[in-house]
C-alpha cells in the first residue's frame, strides 16, 4: 500500500470515529464539529508519523540496474523466439507436402 493511500485511509477512519465520539460526547452542534475535526486531525497526523517511521526503518537503498545482463538476456530471448518462428513458418510452408506424403506411406 502506498503511503498516501494509508494516510487517506486513516484520515477517513478518523473522521468516522470522530463522528461516533461526537454523537456520544457532544452536547451541541459546535462541540460536535470541533470534536470531529480534532479526532480527524489527530488521525491524519498519526498516519503521517506512522508512514514516516515506516519509510525511515524500511531502509530503501538505491542499487544500480543490471542493464548489461538484462540486455543480454533479452537479446537471447529474441534470438530464441526468431528461431522458433522460423521453424513454425517452415512447417506451415511444407505442411501440404507433409500431408500428401502420409497416405503414400500407409500403402
Amino acid at each position: 500500500m502506498r503511503g498516501s493511500n494509508f494516510v487517506s485511509f486513516l484520515t477517513v477512519q478518523g473522521f468516522f470515529i470522530g463522528i461516533v465520539f461526537g454523537v456520544l460526547k457532544a452536547t451541541d452542534a459546535e462541540n460536535f464539529l470541533w470534536l470531529v475535526i480534532l479526532v480527524t486531525v489527530f488521525f491524519y497526523l498519526f498516519a503521517h508519523v506512522c508512514v514516516g517511521f515506516y519509510f525511515q526503518t524500511l531502509g530503501v537503498k538505491a542499487h544500480p540496474f543490471p542493464k548489461k545482463s538484462h540486455e543480454h538476456n533479452l537479446d537471447f530471448f529474441v534470438r530464441e523466439i526468431n528461431k522458433r518462428e522460423q521453424f513454425v513458418d517452415a512447417f506451415y510452408a511444407h505442411k501440404a507436402e507433409l500431408l500428401e506424403e502420409e497416405p503414400r506411406r500407409a500403402k
